[in-house]
């Protein structure tokens, strides 16, 4: 086999095994603040860096970024969570004034094969409420645990009466 040919089917196969894929990108409103949450599936234990902005009158503005410096006026209303496979802004003090098409930008260190991005439009009344058991449920196992011990728990409530 010609060299050059198996260094590019070892790096072909190096991009596919160390790649992050954005699943969905979703918005909505806790109390005053926004929450973006963009929920991604990564392959690689490498650590992963982030960037969200948003995109108003044709100009991209930092809101929050590991990639890049945010801009002062989102600064100090700004936070990120990260929890397993899920990266959250935060925006206090939500305003129509940052209504605008909202992106979130991850990318893997050492990974060859680019950022993933992903862009939702966000406008202050269409936006939902967010669930308050939404974070619960992004942890699958301990939600199905929880259902399966429903009924032993009913089982125990019978037994006591």
């Amino acid at each position: 086999m010609n060299p050059t040919v198996g260094i590019a089917v070892i790096l072909t196969v190096l991009q596919a095994a160390h790649c992050q894929m954005i699943k969905d990108l979703s918005a909505c409103l806790l109390g005053q603040s926004l929450r973006v949450d963009c929920h991604y599936e990564n392959k690689t234990s490498n650590p992963l860096t982030y960037e969200f902005s948003i995109t108003k009158d044709n100009r991209k503005h930092v809101i929050h970024s590991t990639i890049s410096v945010s801009e002062n006026i989102y600064r100090s209303r700004a936070n990120v969570t990260m929890h397993k496979n899920l990266v959250c802004l935060y925006l206090q003090s939500f305003t129509t004034s940052d209504e605008g098409v909202y992106m979130c930008e991850l990318k893997a260190t050492n990974d060859y094969t680019g950022n993933q991005i992903k862009n939702i439009t966000v406008i202050k009344d269409k936006l939902e409420k967010c669930a308050g058991f939404s974070l619960l449920i992004q942890n699958t196992s301990w939600l199905l645990l929880l259902l399966l011990s429903l009924p032993l728990l009913q089982a125990v409530d019978f037994v006591s009466l």
